[in-house]
């Protein structure tokens, strides 16, 4: 029941009657009610900080095998693989439309290398045991393994007053079936085969069989031709000095030689300079038609009565260096220079633009003072009580580099000079560069008799270091730096530059 019944004060108020005595003002000092609570609330506490706590074993697997989180786990995988296939994609993208060169396709002719070699002088050091063909048969594996992919055969021909039959072989180097089993054989182990036509005055030949049809000299000259075409000669050598060298007699042997020419067998035809090979040519003046000709041969050095001199040597190669080519040559040696500097001699033969032509012999240059061993078909040197080396390493190290490496096959070619800042002796060394899209080739060479030290800002623009690919000593190797390098006297180098310390 209300405590209050009068109903005027409501609960929990006290109110003060006109009877009450000794509290006139408890009503007007609280406005005649009192408002405080009867009872205090306690305050609430404070909530506690949130602590992670990680899922019991029991919790994970619930939480694991829930329809959303197997939804997540879905989503998340194949947006994995949607990135990596972008990615894919981007990378591929990239390098397909990043610009690369072009390799140019080369003809088997402008990818080996040549050997002139007479099959006479084989059989003369033998002792005339046996024919010139047979001693050239056994000694196909060993020049098939220094590099050599091609051989243009010299005096094969019978040299006599009268006119000779050009289909036949002279007598004392062989016989027509001993040729032709050394023709199988070769091309068997990947080997061409080329007649050197310049001892042979061609044009003088007369038809030594009438029954043929051939009615004058140049009739059977193309019937002669024919025949050894047949027989599976790769190409014909002249010189620029034969009756030959016309531009109606090219023209006729050129249209012979494509009639025989197959896909992996291009019929080519060679032209030997006599001339100096720094001047202007027949074939590139304009004296006859350098499309009727594959290859053009020019000797690196001029001809001499006397072995060159090493600034003579340096004077010519540089002046050929220095001047532009357009068609594709073919070098040889030419005048005759001292061990050292025939070396450095095929160094350069062997990396410049081109296609190189060796002689019987000259990938065999031992050094002055050194003694001459052979063993079997292999050729030693010793050098003043060093160990035995090859002195073939050299020729088959050129040949190998050359064969795998495309800046030495179609790269361009850069000559790098050496001024009066950077260089103070009497025969400066010489420098080119190879380069075939990354990659770049260094040769050096000092055919000076003092040592040379590379100057620092001899040439800034290449990459500071490199890696030793050959060099005529055969005895550097490993990892090198241009700005500590030092060229020792009569020596070639050929270096392989790379970028940020990386071999690739």
């Amino acid at each position: 029941m209300p405590l209050n019944a009068d109903g005027d004060v409501g609960y929990g108020s006290v109110s003060a009657g006109p009877g009450t005595v000794g509290l006139p003002g408890l009503a007007g000092n609280m406005g005649g009610t009192e408002t405080v609570p009867l009872l205090m609330p306690e305050p609430e506490p404070e909530p506690e900080p949130y602590r992670w706590k990680p899922l019991s074993k029991e919790e994970l697997e619930i939480t694991a095998g829930s329809p959303g989180w197997k939804k997540f786990r879905s989503r998340l995988v194949i947006l994995f693989w949607l990135t990596w296939l972008a990615m894919l994609g981007a990378s591929i993208a990239i390098i397909v439309q990043s610009p690369r060169p072009v390799a140019p396709k080369l003809r088997w002719w402008q990818k080996v290398v040549f050997y002139r070699l007479q099959p006479a002088l084989l059989m003369d050091s033998e002792g005339g045991a046996v024919g010139g063909f047979e001693v050239m048969r056994e000694r196909l594996p060993y020049l098939k393994s220094v590099g050599v992919g091609a051989l243009i055969l010299e005096g094969v021909f019978p040299k006599s007053i009268s006119p000779s039959n050009l289909t036949e072989l002279s007598h004392n180097i062989g016989t027509m079936p001993q040729f032709q089993q050394l023709l199988k054989e070769g091309h068997h182990a990947g080997m061409k085969f080329l007649l050197d036509l310049c001892d042979v005055e061609v044009l003088e030949q007369e038809p030594a069989n009438t029954s043929e049809g051939l009615s004058d000299s140049s009739g059977y000259v193309q019937y002669s031709l024919k025949f050894w075409l047949e027989q599976g000669v790769s190409g014909l050598a002249i010189c620029d000095t034969d009756a030959a060298y016309s531009e109606k007699t090219l023209m006729e042997w050129k249209a012979l030689l494509q009639q025989f020419s197959e896909q992996d067998n291009e019929r080519v035809l060679v032209v030997m300079e006599t001339m100096d090979s720094f001047v202007a040519s027949n074939v590139s003046s304009g004296g006859v038609n350098a499309s009727l000709v594959e290859l053009t041969t020019r000797p690196l050095l001029p001809p001499s009565a006397h072995p060159l001199s090493a600034a003579e040597v340096a004077s010519v190669v540089e002046e050929g260096l220095q001047t532009p080519r357009t068609e594709w040559p073919s070098w040889t040696v030419g005048g005759p220079v001292s061990p050292e500097l025939q070396r450095i001699s095929m160094v350069l033969l062997m990396t410049l633009p081109g296609t190189p032509v060796v002689s019987d012999g000259e990938e065999v240059t031992p050094a002055e003072n050194a003694t001459v061993n052979a063993i079997g078909d292999e050729i030693f040197i010793q050098d003043e009580g060093k160990k035995w080396r090859s002195a073939i390493g050299l020729f088959q190290s050129l040949s190998e580099m050359r064969a795998r490496e495309e800046a030495l096959l179609f790269g361009s070619f850069t000559f790098l000079s050496f001024n009066a800042s950077t260089s103070t002796s009497p025969t400066p060394p010489l420098a080119f560069l190879r380069s075939w899209g990354c990659v770049h080739f260094l040769v050096l060479l000092n055919l000076g008799t003092e040592p040379h030290a590379l100057s620092p800002d001899w040439a800034p623009s290449l990459p500071e270091g490199g890696v030793f690919v050959t060099s005529t000593g055969m005895d550097r190797l490993g990892a090198v730096s241009l700005e500590t390098l030092s060229l020792r006297p009569h020596e070639a180098i050929v270096i392989k530059l790379f970028e940020g310390g990386s071999y690739s």
